[in-house]
This record gives C-alpha cells, structure tokens and sequence, in this order.
C-alpha cells in the first residue's frame, strides 16, 4: 500500500491546487515523503481550505517554493520504486483525484495508479460491525460520523493535531490501517498508544 495524504487549496480537483503531499510506504514505512508547493497559476483558494491546513496565502504563492508540476513529478519518481502502489487513506479518492489532476496539468498522460483505493473509513466501519458495534451516525446529515479523529479515536490514538499537515496524516492513515487490518501497532509515533480492543 501507498499511504498518502494531500493538502491543498480547496476541495475541488480541478479549480484548487496541492499544497502538500505526506506519504509512506506500508511494507516499509521508514520510507516517507514529504514535500510542500506553491499553487498552480489560476488555481482557487479557499480561505477555509487554508485554515484546515495551516498554509498562509502568501507562503502557497511564494515563487520560493517549487511549482505543483515539480512536486508531483517528485511524488511519481518517488513511487516508482515501490513494490505496491494501491493508494491508501482516509477519503483517499480526494487525494488520489488530485495527485491525478495535478499529474494532468504537468503533462503526465500515463497515470500509473488504479483507481482502486483502500480507504479507512471502510475498513475502521467493517471492524466496528464486525465487533458488534453500531458505527456512528450524523444525525443531522444522516450518514456516517467516521471522520479520521473518529477513526483515529477507535483506534486509542488522540484526535489530529491542528493544523492538518499530509505527513502526520499518511502516518495516522498509516497506523490505523495496520491496528485495524492486523490488530498491531506499526510506526515509533504512537507506539505510546495501546489498541483498545483485545488482540
């Protein structure tokens, strides 16, 4: 599995640009990414977007920093060295939509990643079921409340810190996917937390 986790300008993969991707690789997880881009030129920004990610406006169009075209590119050379690229996350068809927009506006025709994802509020809903459990609902919304702090809750670690950054994302998508796949700890960063339910 690739475990990734994208910041960006907005929520749409075709007005907003990628801000920030974090990454690992499951079967070696001391194999990471991380890097930071400023916007594409004519991309949205969405004030809301930017105080989830903690990005001021000035630094996602500082010149200083590489072009999304760059970082992308970046992300591609990277994966191509792993053994398995099946995009892994929380919600991952966003980061997976825009690593493949931004892929396009670079130029790169040939995607090499299915659209296949394995994405953790699935998995964090089936083992809930599979235990009995009722998952949480959004009364409001009527749909399930399983956000990753929810997911990250279950799982006996704290809530994400504030503000989001895409490599403490990876490593919490990370680290819930092994607990709830294999019902063991992965990554020294929460080794500290101990699985809430009997292994």
């Amino acid at each position: 599995m690739l475990v990734v986790d994208v910041e960006a300008s907005g929520t749409s993969a075709e007005k907003h640009s990628i801000v920030s991707v974090g990454a690992l690789d499951f079967a070696n997880p001391t194999n990471r990414f991380y890097e930071e881009c400023r916007v594409w030129d004519g991309a949205h920004i969405s004030d809301e977007a930017l105080a989830v990610c903690g990005f001021k406006r000035e630094e996602i169009i500082s010149k200083n920093k590489q072009s999304e075209a760059d970082l992308v590119r970046a992300f591609l050379r990277w994966s191509d060295g792993l053994q398995e690229r099946t995009f892994a996350g929380q919600n991952v068809s966003f980061d997976r939509d825009f690593l493949r927009a931004a892929a396009e506006r670079a130029g790169h025709t040939d995607w090499p990643f299915a659209h296949r994802t394995i994405d953790t509020h699935t998995l964090c809903y089936m083992h809930m079921v599979k235990r009995g459990m009722q998952p949480p609902i959004d009364p409001k919304h009527r749909r399930s409340a399983l956000n990753l702090d929810a997911v990250l809750n279950y799982c006996g670690i704290p809530s994400e810190p504030e503000p989001h950054n895409a490599l403490t994302g990876a490593l919490s998508h990370a680290e819930v996917i092994s607990r709830l796949l294999y019902d063991r700890k992965l990554l020294p960063e929460f080794s500290q937390f101990e699985i809430p339910w009997g292994i």
